[in-house]
């Protein structure tokens, strides 16, 4: 394959097309190119595709940020009024700063599971061996 899972990491955590690793997934802060400028790799798949980010966003939320703020409330290092003021300001603010990563781990995470599906490697695996041998 031309292109190789720990590509498809690597690329997935800079926020880079997996396919082509040239061109970034945003055109601005929270706008998403719909295609690779560079190499035209569609960046949505279908209605609804980036569900799984807002879960991965969920859910990274939760255990990096409330769960330690909940334990931390629960055993007294911080008052239950910072802990109720961190957990609110957090799940406000968390979800938007991390909101980029949800996106371009959810692309990876697709393309790691299925590398067959970018173009780079269909071309490899079309124009190779003969199927009828």
């Amino acid at each position: 394959m031309k292109v190789s899972r720990e590509q498809v990491l690597w690329r997935g955590l800079r926020n880079r097309c997996p396919n082509c690793g040239e061109s970034g997934l945003f055109e601005r802060a929270f706008s998403l190119h719909k295609a690779c400028p560079k190499c035209g790799l569609e960046f949505e798949r279908g209605e609804g595709f980036f569900l799984g980010s807002m879960s991965i966003n969920y859910g990274v939320t939760i255990v990096v940020f409330l769960l330690p703020v909940l334990i931390f409330g629960l055993t007294g290092v911080l008052s239950p009024e910072w802990a109720v003021g961190l957990a609110i300001a957090g799940t406000i603010l968390f979800p938007v700063l991390f909101y980029r990563s949800s996106r371009s781990l959810w692309l990876m995470a697709f393309y790691l599971f299925l590398p067959h599906h970018l173009p780079a490697n269909r071309r490899d695996l079309d124009g190779g061996e003969d199927d009828n041998v």
